[in-house]
């Protein structure tokens, strides 16, 4: 799994759904698999999915807090409820292990450090 998505509306709330009295955050593999649920739940409709980083892990779930439940969705057609379930702990370790930086060293503006040189036209200089 490269990325997880969770569902975000534009003013920072988080989708989550209630249920035996705890807060349930839907994640998805992808973002297409975040629009196709989004489309399937009226409730959704404002929500858009974010790839979630440790900075928005901590904005859903802070690491003191037990009330939030994270689950997995593996198949955006099938009902939200139907997803298996995931400590905290977990996510912020598949997180990490899907944040690892690529071999190739880069510059910063997606290109290799010698190849942005050949790139580059005298009147830049």
């Amino acid at each position: 799994m490269s990325e997880v998505y969770a569902m975000r509306r534009a003013n920072g709330d988080w989708f989550a759904l209630e249920r035996q009295g705890r807060l349930r955050v839907p994640l998805f593999r992808s973002r297409n698999d975040g629009m196709i649920a989004r489309l399937r739940n009226f409730g959704m409709l404002l929500f858009e999915p974010v790839a979630l980083d440790a900075k928005l892990l901590e904005d859903i779930s802070p690491r003191g807090d037990s009330d939030v439940d994270f689950c997995i969705v593996k198949d955006p057609f099938a009902s939200l409820k139907r997803s298996s379930c995931m400590e905290r702990s977990q996510l912020a370790l598949l997180m990490r292990n899907s944040n690892a930086s690529p071999a190739a060293p880069r510059n910063g503006n997606g290109l290799q450090p010698g190849l942005s040189k050949l790139l580059q036209s005298e009147w830049w200089n």
